[in-house]
């Protein structure tokens, strides 16, 4: 049965098939007769998980979609296949020269079991943006918001109930064809697969404990620190789990010349709360412009907070009165202690927290239990 399912697939990257089931291939123009399928199935349950209890792990979901760039630079039309595994050459750009980005957002499902997709097309120019920093081609922001689409209804029963969790999607844009000497890839590949995942921090929605690293630092003036290119991310690990190791969180990472300036965490954006002002690092080249970041400051000047991007220094954040994180896999995370140079600071928590307020917005909108006034929200039944 396995040898005559893969002979009536043709798949861009030659996927190994996870599971015997029957299934069919469907491309980008063939979302309605998905859609269809799924009616006539009344494949709307939910999968087998212990939705009360999601952590932030794996759990693949059932399809991905992958797209493929042309010789001439564009992006051919994408297909939705089975999720499973990929084969790369050796010498593939992505594994020799790190030429990759990755987005994440996530789809949401309503109580009324409709699923909502949040400012997909910021995460579809965002990736634009970190394409151009790292030479690649990139998918339109109609193909990229298309596929986005499509891996959130094709895995719609991996979409937890309303309040549990969120499906976590991630768009990877990869040079996956061959190359050896220092250059960019002759080949791209553009996959989106998906996960449902619960709280991203072990904590869950208590309190962060935030340590600021002044050895090992995250970016610098003129590298990749503004765009979510892979290279980004295994330098932090190191001091990540040091941090971990001794019972923090996550790690506050400080500016590279002078080591004196706030910048952000190893995933997420950070918020510094003194009176009604809120300050976060401004976005100069070595801190991700975070689409949560951008929704929760216009939120909060909403509410009428002063909102203020500017350099952020360590003495200031010691001396806050909150401090909290942001970002699409930790939502908006209140901080309860920061300790630099042996010196522990405690920030206020809690129902009446500032953190508290915006982030119940946010998800509020989200999730569709607050009317979306600002077209944040697509709907995608």
């Amino acid at each position: 049965m396995i040898k005559s399912l893969r002979k009536s697939l043709i798949l861009p990257l030659h996927l190994h098939i996870r599971t015997v089931q029957t299934f069919s291939k469907y491309n980008a123009q063939a979302a309605s007769a998905l859609r269809e399928e799924r009616k006539q199935n009344g494949d709307e349950e939910y999968a087998d998980l212990d939705w009360d209890n999601l952590g932030f792990a794996l759990t693949p979901a059932d399809y991905m979609y992958v797209m493929k760039c042309s010789k001439d630079g564009e992006f051919t039309k994408g297909e939705i296949s089975p999720f499973g595994n990929i084969q790369l050459s050796p010498s593939a750009g992505v594994l020799n020269y790190g030429q990759a980005i990755y987005e994440g957002t996530k789809a949401y499902r309503k109580e009324n079991g409709k699923l909502l997709l949040f400012r997909p097309d910021h995460n579809a120019m965002r990736m634009k943006i970190g394409a151009e920093r790292m030479l690649m081609p990139s998918p339109s922001v109609d193909q990229f918001v298309d596929a986005v689409k499509q891996i959130a209804f094709a895995n719609k029963r991996w979409v937890p109930p309303s309040g549990k969790g969120s499906l976590y999607i991630r768009p990877l844009l990869m040079g996956s064809g061959p190359v050896l000497g220092l250059g960019p890839a002759p080949e791209y590949t553009f996959i989106v697969y998906a996960s449902p995942v619960g709280n991203y921090f072990k904590e869950g929605t208590a309190a962060l404990n935030l340590y600021v690293e002044d050895e090992y630092v995250r970016a610098a003036p003129g590298g990749a620190g503004g765009v979510k290119s892979i290279t980004n991310y295994a330098p932090v690990l190191k001091a990540l789990s040091r941090a971990k190791s001794r019972g923090f969180s996550d790690v506050l990472y400080l500016d590279s010349v002078k080591k004196k300036y706030l910048e952000e965490a190893s995933s997420c954006n950070v918020f510094v709360v003194k009176g009604r002002t809120i300050s976060t690092p401004a976005t100069n080249g070595t801190i991700l412009e975070g689409i949560t970041r951008k929704s929760v400051m216009e939120i909060a000047n909403d509410q009428g907070y002063q909102v203020v991007e500017k350099a952020v220094h360590v003495d200031d954040v010691m001396d806050a009165d909150e401090v909290f994180c942001t970002g699409t896999a930790v939502v908006v995370a209140p901080v309860g202690t920061i300790t630099y140079q042996n010196k522990r600071v405690e920030y206020k928590t809690g129902d009446e927290s500032v953190c508290k307020k915006l982030r119940s917005v946010l998800v509020g909108i989200q999730t569709g239990q607050i009317e979306d006034t600002k077209g944040w929200v697509t709907d995608i039944n």
